[in-house]
């Protein structure tokens, strides 16, 4: 249910219009934060989007009963957090596959896919606000939602994932934090040391990653996607860093160093010389592409995966090619391409 339909249907007659309307116009611009809170709590886009209509159903209902002891964007976020808390009750961690075990030894062996998992999605950009005219407020929101980072939350229990997010990321105080939890605040401030240390065990520290400059990121992205479209597998690794890490959910496998991701494109990746398109998108704050592979019976270039990549330095440090084509549509991007397009796509965003 969108948040603009709330005004039809039976209901209509249960409230006073005014209050509604005035919730309306004051809620739905927090639309984006809260979609980007739910989706470092459960790792999926869509499970993110549900829940972001479930906190505005029940922020609906309520309305009449807000008594704005704190502001209006704080009362929606606990909302979305009780509702995501419960969600998670009895429900398995959203992993990436090197949060499973070891990097595969052998890029030739057959690719297994394990379906059962309920893998880590990215989030377009455009949904959670990681994109717009506050540079500021943009490479904040972009670090909180960085691919690395939501998978490393993942590995916290939910309890420690909701004060380490609500304390390191939306910046509550403690004593908040332990009134929404029902519990002290020398709880929370012992939750949030144990989140902090499982999190320094499993997530790069963002201080020790040096981005290449706008110019130097623009031109390896450029020369990716041209080494990409022709199938030159040795000019697609020399973009990645020594020590780079491919890893492809749904498939478990995963490969580190150039050599290996090197193998496994030249072995497993099924596009030709010219059978590829990227479309450019913005992913969790860091480039990315949809990549259109071409139909040999008819010629229709077909969604095949989404890549985000992680830069560092002078290279690509890491490639999370997701294979699950409806990440497509959370993207607003079609599933077909035409055989032979006017013009180049230059998406941004989705």
């Amino acid at each position: 249910m969108a948040v603009t339909s709330m005004t039809s249907g039976t209901e209509t007659g249960t409230r006073p219009t005014e209050p509604r309307d005035d919730f309306l116009r004051q809620a739905n611009p927090f639309r984006k934060e809260l979609l980007a809170h739910c989706y470092r709590m459960l790792g999926s886009v869509h499970d993110a989007e549900d829940l972001v209509q479930e906190t505005y159903l029940r922020a609906w209902r309520a309305y009449d009963r807000f008594e704005g002891r704190s502001s209006l964007r704080t009362w929606l976020h606990r909302i979305a957090t009780t509702a995501c808390l419960t969600a998670l009750d009895g429900r398995a961690r959203r992993p990436m596959p090197t949060g499973l075990g070891a990097p595969s030894n052998d890029p030739d062996e057959p690719l297994v896919e394990r379906s059962e998992v309920p893998w880590l999605e990215p989030v377009p950009d455009a949904l959670v606000g990681a994109e717009g005219a506050d540079p500021a407020a943009v490479v904040t929101e972009r670090e909180s939602i960085r691919l690395a980072l939501v998978a490393a939350l993942q590995h916290l229990p939910p309890r420690q994932r909701v004060v380490l997010i609500l304390r390191d990321v939306l910046r509550w105080r403690a004593a908040e934090v332990a009134e929404l939890l029902d519990t002290t605040v020398a709880s929370v401030n012992s939750a949030l040391q144990r989140a902090r240390a499982q999190l320094a065990q499993v997530a790069q520290n963002p201080d020790d990653v040096v981005e290449p400059s706008a110019a130097e990121q623009r031109e390896l992205l450029e020369r990716y996607v041209a080494a990409f479209e022709r199938k030159d597998v040795a000019a697609i690794v020399e973009l990645f860093k020594a020590d780079a890490v491919w890893e492809m959910p749904p498939y478990a496998a995963y490969y580190v160093g150039r050599d290996a991701i090197a193998r496994h494109l030249a072995c497993r990746c099924p596009a030709g010389p010219g059978e590829l398109r990227m479309v450019p998108v913005g992913a969790n704050g860091q480039p990315a592409f949809a990549i259109y592979l071409r139909d040999p019976h008819d010629g229709t270039f077909r969604a095949f995966n989404i890549q985000v990549l992680t830069l560092a330095g002078d290279g690509i440090a890491h490639a999370g090619v997701f294979l699950d084509t409806a990440l497509f549509a959370a993207f607003g991007l079609p599933e077909t391409l035409p055989d032979a397009p006017a013009a180049e796509p230059r998406l941004t965003t989705a």
